[in-house]
Formats: C-alpha cells, structure tokens, sequence
C-alpha cells in the first residue's frame, strides 16, 4: 500500500519542499508533515502541517508519534559539507539528528516505510577507486582514508540500518545520490560550476557523474511509492571528463599544480571563487563514477536526464537567466 500520511525534515529546503509538492499533487495523499526550524517556502505554508522543531529537541518523540505517519523521509543531509562549517557542528546537526530521528519513529505502530536522502559522497574519490562504485563497497572505501563526512554518513547509514533490523516491517531506503546540480541550487558543487573561473588540479581530468536536481527529487517520490530495503546509487547515464563539463557550462578552467591548490583556491575566494571542503577538492581530483543497476531494476527508476543532458540543461537554464 503506498504511504498516505508522510513525514518530511527538512521541509524548507530544496529536496524537502520539492518531495512536498510532488506528494500533495497525489490524490492517495492524505497529509504531509514538515519538520523544519525555517519557514517552508510560500506556496506551502498553508498546505502541509509544520512541525517547528529541531531533531535534536527532546520534544520530537512526543511531536512525531502525534503525526501518526505511516512514512519519514529525512532529507536534512548535505551531499557535501560546508566549508567553513566546522566539522563538529556538522556531526552534531547530521548524525545526532538522524539518531534522535530513528529513536523518535522506532517504535511509531503506524510507520512502514523510511527514506533517506544520503549521499555517494560515502565511497569519497581516490586514485584507487572503482570505474563505477556498486552500493556494497560503501564499508570498504569508508575504511581507505575516509574524510570525516564520509565516516558522518556511515554513522548515520548505520543508524538506518539499526531500525531496519529492529523492524522488519518497516522498509529503510537510502538514496546515494552523485553531486545534484540544478539552477535553483546552492551547493558547493553548483557554486563551482556557476564560477566564471573553475579550479582544477592541473594533470588530472577525472570523470564526473551528476544527477539533475529535478530526478534527484523524481527519486525520492519513486522511494516513498515503491521503497526497496538499503541503499540505492541514484545517478544520470554515463560520465563526462570535468573538463568537458567546465566547458559544457560554459566557463572556463584554471589548472593549478596539486601542491598549491589549497592555497591558489583559497586566495582565489577573494574574487568570488567559493571555498571548497577536502571532499570537494578529492572530487576535483579524482571525481567518481556510481553503479545504478539497483537504481533501474529495483528502485525502478530511470532518470530524464543523463549527465551529458543534465549540465547542458543547467548551462541552457543560467543562460537564459544572464
């Protein structure tokens, strides 16, 4: 039976407010709730019932179980960290509140289905990575040197996982999704590809692999109508060398030696570059490539966009806006 009663966090951002309207234009929908301290954008105040708390307050148990939902997707997951957020406040926000999430829905009678919106950002990018990471090498590139986002993902993945063992029942999804990139988006990547001047590390041109932000949340509507158990790689057909996907934006690249990237980007923020977190710069690197088979034969999800179609379709979009 698909869930009718749908529990949202993050409802005021981008995946959260984008899955709320897909989900009340469904007819077999019969509530959505957002959690969320900022307020959802306009056009859904009225429509959604708002739970104005944080994860972490002691209150969400109480809040949640009120709802009576029979699905949660938690969407309050960067796909990358915030430079110049410190890694600490990172964990507390990520991983504390996806613990106090999971001990508030554990034992919800109502609940039968759990979607996360996770990230490919856990296989991290390496020299030695995998063409195309499938979803059970997660534990062993995690083990390889991993950033500390990458060990926040595990923590929280691990965390889904404990509920799925503890209820049968309840069907746990976490969507990996690669780097979601869109003209409505603001995140490190985006801001990357939307720079007049994009750093690379000179000597290396890795193949990168997107998702348009219109699939990335095609997806998790997918998830909540026909959840599938554990983790699902959710990424656009093929891969494209950055340097191709620089000039497919139409900006330019600026190699840098690899010994002074750090400090060239950083002087570079003083003219507008944004800065970048040790995740974005191994991704600049190496870049990353994901297996989707489960994403297409499980998930049963095909994405409008390959990664070509999907940065030409940006490109179009900011374009137009100039």
């Amino acid at each position: 039976m698909p869930a009718r009663r749908i529990l949202i966090t993050g409802v005021a951002n981008f995946w959260g407010a984008g899955l709320a309207r897909a989900l009340l234009a469904d007819p077999e929908v019969e509530r959505v709730v957002g959690i969320d301290t900022r307020p959802p954008p306009p056009d859904l105040a009225e429509r959604i019932t708002l739970v104005d708390t944080d994860l972490r307050a002691p209150q969400l148990r109480t809040q949640v179980r009120a709802s009576a939902v029979d699905a949660v997707v938690h969407t309050d997951i960067p796909q990358f960290p915030e430079p110049g957020r410190a890694a600490r406040q990172l964990h507390d926000v990520t991983v504390m509140g996806t613990l106090q999430l999971v001990a508030a829905i554990g034992d919800l009678p109502t609940l039968r289905t759990v979607v996360v919106r996770g990230s490919a950002s856990i296989y991290g990018s390496a020299a030695t990575a995998p063409a195309f990471f499938t979803e059970e090498m997660a534990a062993a590139a995690v083990e390889r040197g991993a950033t500390r986002f990458q060990r926040d993902l595990a923590e929280i993945e691990k965390l889904v996982e404990g509920l799925a063992r503890r209820r049968s029942d309840v069907t746990c999804c976490v969507i990996r999704a690669q780097p979601v990139i869109g003209a409505k988006l603001d995140t490190p990547i985006t801001r990357l590809l939307r720079a007049p001047v994009v750093p690379t590390m000179a000597g290396f041109d890795p193949r990168v692999q997107v998702v348009h932000e219109d699939d990335s949340i095609a997806a998790l509507v997918q998830a909540v109508r026909t959840p599938v158990r554990g983790a699902v790689n959710v990424a656009g057909a093929g891969t494209v060398a950055l340097s191709a996907a620089i000039r497919r934006m139409g900006r330019v690249g600026l190699p840098i030696a690899h010994p002074f990237f750090g400090a060239v980007a950083g002087a570079l923020q003083r003219v507008g570059l944004p800065r970048m977190s040790e995740d974005t710069m191994r991704y600049l690197r190496y870049g990353r490539g994901v297996a989707t088979d489960r994403m297409t034969s499980e998930l049963k999800f095909e994405p409008r966009y390959d990664t070509r179609a999907a940065i030409d379709a940006v490109a179009t979009e900011l374009q137009a806006a100039a």
